[in-house]
């Protein structure tokens, strides 16, 4: 571009990619709350805003210079508040380079947050947030992108392990730390039976985490793409556009076939499962992605599409770890899938490319050396929080939600009621606990009225149809043929005689006692109540299960507030 350097261009490029990985930690938020409890919504975003605000400063002060400094291979030394460094860092300025890393630092800090969600102490998560930011992402992100021994690593025809944006050293580290949390902290309180089958606890707004979803989607396009640290040159241009381009098309692919994969598994296609696909997909061509043509990309979605829902499945039914928002499937298992994938795909040096093996043993040698080191280091922090401040709230805090006991936030959502399951509500009279009341009794004093005068005059009815709401429009249309325009409309939640339906909620069976519904008042006098009974049995009826019901009822009287009209007066029209 005429009259732009190429300092000004490659600064400009890796400063726009840095607002975007920042994005991120907004889809985060939006992802982890929309997939847990209301009664939680306000600590979930405190604590994807605190990690964040926690771990800039932290990484500025220390760990900036442990990642990137030169004293050996395994530890970079100490260069606090990032001092000691030249002034540029290849084409871009020094405080351009700490400003990019400080936002892919807080991404492997953030991802824990979904994995411990609903049950984790506010201050034992701000604890943990520092830790990884100071000391486990900056050591482990030396060893490759700090120019350490994993860079130089040499088995047979391969030297240098290859992460182009993080699949391994950013999100496996979130995803391994949010494994060990996770199983240290515990289920939460009615995940699981007494015979230790996974109840479904869905999330209170699948809109918010779906835009969570968009959000991270959108941010990617920094999180990867801008890791060429320019572009100003031709190399870099082409570059950029083939990362830009494998990175959609894996998340596309992947999300497809989580969604076609779920519905072929559960008779449905499930959605929050779909948008763990998505976020599958773009964790698993975060490392590959500089180095594989899109084909190859559109087959890394694809594995990471089916991997995510078997990854779930297993953690969920199998080892009984509880992960509300699937962070440890589709960070660490998928960052895995994706840091192998550039040994098997890439164009130089991959397996199935080019039938060479080194390049993927030292993607191997890499990723266990990174499972190994955090997951001891994980292990370890949160063993120390666990024994001495503790890590998981108490249960009376955790049923009532943390929202009102960390925060003093009597409800994120105005009005709200907490609504509690069988299972926490009988895990809570185990534990003494008091279930907190929706809202304070007042004394009620009972007045005895006459009985009203006998109102002599037509009979008046009151039909009360409760119906599937996608029969709405044609139940109208054939009231309003019989000559009914009057009518009362309400969303009701019910079950009949068949108590709900089981469905399921990322895997794990949802048993829905009670379904949505619609409810219609009608108060009729002129027109016969059987007509309006058999013209309702004629658009209502289907055959299945869930039709609905018709309810009669004698009405005493009709008053029309605006005139005082009563009775048969009060149900017509001004014409």
């Amino acid at each position: 571009m005429e009259g732009i350097t190429s300092l000004q261009m490659d600064t400009l490029w890796v400063l726009l990619g840095a607002a975007l990985v920042y994005v991120m930690q907004a889809g985060f938020a939006m992802v982890e709350t929309g997939m847990t409890r209301a009664k939680n919504a306000g600590n979930i975003v405190m604590k994807n805003m605190m990690d964040f605000a926690c771990g800039t400063p932290v990484f500025w002060i220390i760990g900036y210079g442990i990642m990137y400094g030169s004293m050996n291979g395994f530890f970079g030394g100490f260069h606090f508040f990032a001092t000691g460094f030249d002034d540029m860092v290849g084409t871009i300025p020094l405080w351009c380079h700490v400003a990019f890393n400080t936002m892919f630092c807080a991404t492997a800090a953030t991802i824990v947050s979904g994995a411990m969600a609903e049950r984790t102490k506010f201050k034992s998560y701000l604890i943990y947030s520092v830790f990884i930011s100071a000391i486990i992402y900056p050591i482990e992100g030396h060893w490759s992108w700090g120019g350490g021994w994993l860079s130089d690593l040499t088995i047979l025809d391969w030297t240098g392990f290859h992460d182009y944006a993080g699949s391994s050293i950013v999100h496996m580290t979130g995803g391994i730390c949010a494994l060990i949390g996770a199983a240290m902290v515990g289920p939460r309180i009615g995940k699981y039976t007494k015979e230790g089958k996974p109840v479904a606890i869905p999330g209170h707004s699948i809109t918010l985490a779906c835009l969570g979803v968009f959000i991270l989607w959108f941010g990617w396009f920094g999180f990867n793409p801008a890791s060429s640290y320019g572009l100003s040159t031709a190399d870099q241009a082409v570059d950029v556009s083939n990362v830009f381009m494998t990175t959609n098309l894996a998340a596309a692919v992947a999300t497809v076939v989580t969604m076609f994969f779920t519905w072929i598994r559960y008779g449905k296609p499930d959605v929050s499962m779909t948008m763990n696909g998505s976020l599958a997909g773009l964790v698993a061509i975060t490392a590959p992605c500089s180095v594989v043509d899109p084909w190859a990309a559109a087959i890394i979605g694809f594995v990471a599409g089916i991997l995510v829902v078997l990854s779930v499945e297993f953690f969920d039914k199998v080892v009984k770890i509880d992960d509300p928002a699937g962070a440890i499937s589709v960070h660490g298992v998928n960052g895995l899938w994706g840091t192998l994938c550039v040994g098997l795909f890439a164009r130089d040096g991959g397996l199935f490319t080019t039938g060479q093996c080194g390049r993927l043993l030292v993607q191997l040698v890499g990723a266990l050396a990174t499972i190994a080191f955090v997951g001891l280091c994980a292990f370890v922090l949160f063993k120390v929080i666990k024994e001495t401040i503790g890590l998981r709230v108490s249960p009376s805090e955790e049923i009532g939600g943390l929202d009102l006991p960390e925060h003093g936030l009597a409800s994120s959502y105005a009005g709200f009621v907490p609504h509690f399951t069988d299972e926490e509500i009988e895990e809570a009279k185990e534990n003494g606990v008091t279930i907190p009341a929706a809202g304070q009794t007042v004394p009620v004093t009972v007045v005895t009225q006459p009985a009203p005068a006998e109102v002599v005059g037509p009979k008046f009815s009151k039909v009360v149809i409760v119906t599937r709401q996608t029969k709405f429009n044609a139940l109208k249309a054939a009231m309003n043929d019989i000559g009914v325009t009057g009518m009362t409309v309400s969303n009701v939640m019910g079950c009949g005689i068949q108590k709900g339906a089981n469905e399921y909620y990322r895997g794990a069976p949802l048993t829905v006692n009670l379904l949505p519904k619609l409810k219609i008042e009608i108060v009729v006098t002129k027109i016969p109540v059987e007509t309006v009974i058999e013209a309702a049995k004629r658009v209502l009826y289907t055959g299945h299960i869930g039709d609905g019901k018709i309810f009669v009822y004698n009405v005493e009287n009709v008053v029309k507030v605006r005139t005082g009209e009563e009775g048969y007066d009060a149900l017509q029209s001004d014409d």
